[in-house]
């Protein structure tokens, strides 16, 4: 019976399992960005294993890889992403771009690849600001530097020979698309599809949730440095400088962004930058507008405090009454009216009525009731 017990605790707390790892797996990068649903880390990493930058373009899009789960237009379906080449001289330049309508294309990412005077070779990836923000560099984590022995040191357990390094990396210069690049046979590719037309292989895929996607996802980051709050640098400037100045900026995304429409509920920093900018958007331009209202009631006010202004000018008009009609009121009630004033206050009030001159047509108290009446055609 014990083991039994036994049994169905350890199958209940192996349910619970799977949730905490995937959740400390992809928490930590989301960024409430379009970019959560396309990891560079595994763009970054497939790029080196492709042979040529057309093969790049479609194991990219090939839904056997799922890599790509990127959907801009919000229709739910995975976009096509295109490979834009730029060279100079040694230094290449892969633009991975999203036509997100007929019109209007959004660069997603670009990857730079440079060789320098020393035959050197550096690789990145730098996520567009639109869907990454600022400063979101990828590149491969260096190898680890053999430890050498200190002729010098005098302890009691001297390294005897050089120690090579712990990990194990991936060589830029070795990776297929690099040598490829740098190859005499290399062939510009320049991407023949479009918005409306794309590939056989291509097929629309339903997003997938970015919990699950990143957690699908999240080896590929070993190997690799940079990403959010990282302290990767881009190497060649100029070539980047030269990339922005015809960088691509879809209006549809930038609206999507600021309207929050891409955040998924992760990051607070991150989301908290949409947060401000559809603040900035709602709030200023309704509480002014219900500033007015307020403005407005004054100019009403003042309208039906005429009509206290109007009442003395009927109250002596009420109080001449009983000076007209000495005879008859301080005749017959002379002790009434002093010993109970408000019997005098409820006989002085109904004398605007029986007043034609003080009363209603008189516009003490019906132009009150239209001025609080145009009070209200203003707020409107």
């Amino acid at each position: 019976m014990k083991s039994g017990f036994l049994v169905f605790v350890v199958l209940i707390g192996s349910l619970f399992i799977p949730p905490v790892c995937s959740q400390s797996d992809t928490d930590e990068e989301l960024l409430g960005l379009p970019g959560d649903n396309l990891d560079l880390y595994a763009v970054l990493d497939l790029f080196q294993k492709s042979k040529t930058i057309e093969a790049f373009e479609k194991s990219l899009n090939d839904t056997a890889t799922e890599i790509n789960n990127l959907d801009l237009d919000l229709d739910n379906k995975i976009d096509f992403i295109k490979v834009k080449t730029e060279q100079k001289d040694e230094d290449f330049t892969f633009i991975l771009q999203v036509d997100v309508t007929e019109k209007e294309t959004q660069d997603v990412a670009v990857i730079l690849l440079s060789k320098d005077k020393d035959e050197k070779v550096t690789l990145q990836i730098v996520g567009d600001k639109d869907l990454y923000g600022k400063n979101y560099v990828i590149e491969p984590q260096p190898a680890t530097p053999a430890v050498t022995p200190n002729p010098a040191y005098t302890g009691t357990d001297p390294v005897t020979e050089a120690v090579p390094a712990s990990t194990t990396v991936v060589v830029v210069e070795s990776a297929p698309i690099v040598q490829y690049v740098y190859s005499p046979v290399y062939v510009p590719y320049y991407t023949p599809y479009y918005y409306g037309f794309y590939p056989p292989y291509f097929a629309f895929r339903t997003v997938i949730a970015v919990g699950v996607y990143r957690h699908n996802h999240y080896y590929y980051h070993h190997g690799y440095r940079g990403g959010y709050g990282g302290t990767v640098v881009i190497h060649n400037h100029n070539t980047y400088n030269i990339y922005n100045n015809h960088r691509n900026s879809s209006n549809t995304v930038n609206h999507y962004k600021n309207n929050g429409k891409y955040n998924n509920g992760s990051r607070p920093s991150s989301g908290s930058g949409n947060r401000p900018s559809t603040g900035d958007i709602n709030k200023p331009s309704t509480r002014p507008s219900a500033g007015t209202t307020p403005s407005q009631k004054p100019s009403t006010r003042p309208s039906t405090g005429t009509s206290p202004s109007k009442h003395p000018s009927t109250r002596p008009s009420t109080g001449t009454s009983p000076s007209q009609q000495p005879s008859t009121r301080p005749s017959q009630q002379p002790s009434t009216q002093q010993s109970n004033p408000s019997a005098t206050q409820r006989q002085s009030r109904p004398s605007p009525n029986l007043n034609s001159g003080g009363g209603r047509s008189g516009g003490g108290y019906s132009g009150g009731s239209r001025g609080g009446g145009g009070g209200r055609g203003g707020r409107r």
